[in-house]
């Protein structure tokens, strides 16, 4: 449990102190997009009131509140289903995925929406989309999660 809680709470630092630097110190809010290693990273603000890629973006405040209260909802059910986990592999998926929902249920409460700012494309293909520190900790603590619960080689 020790391990989910502090894969948790370095995830929701990181992702707070991403958007603190790049939304606020570099006005990412005004600027809209800033060229950072072109064109494969870049800052271009986009502001998510709804799930994955703006589905459900409605822009109610029944959406924005009913989002955070799913979200913490199911990080008091990852919390409750691995408090007793073994290892170290499924602790710190479940602290990633609770570390990054947490830094984007903080968004919608003091933004009224996700703030996603890094915006990566390659190869000749120009990925439309933005996220931010709290998603790829989402993303990759469910796959933990998927590949490793219930393994030996935790």
């Amino acid at each position: 449990m020790k391990r989910l809680w502090i894969t948790a709470i370095a995830i929701f630092l990181v992702d707070r102190l991403t958007k603190l630097v790049v939304v606020e110190w570099l006005d990412l809010r005004s600027l809209a997009d800033i060229e950072v290693v072109p064109p494969f990273l870049n800052f271009v603000m986009a502001w998510n009131r709804g799930v994955n890629f703006g589905i459900g973006a409605s822009g109610s405040d029944l959406m924005r509140w009913g989002l955070i209260a799913l979200a913490v909802v199911i990080c008091t059910g990852v919390i409750w289903w691995f408090r007793r986990a073994e290892g170290w592999l499924v602790p710190v998926s479940a602290g990633m995925l609770v570390g990054g929902a947490i830094g984007n249920v903080w968004d919608r409460v003091q933004y009224g929406a996700v703030a996603d700012f890094l915006n990566m494309s390659c190869c000749g293909i120009d990925n439309p989309y933005s996220f931010n520190v709290a998603d790829v900790a989402i993303f990759v603590g469910a796959l933990g999660l998927i590949f490793f619960t219930g393994k030996d080689a935790e």
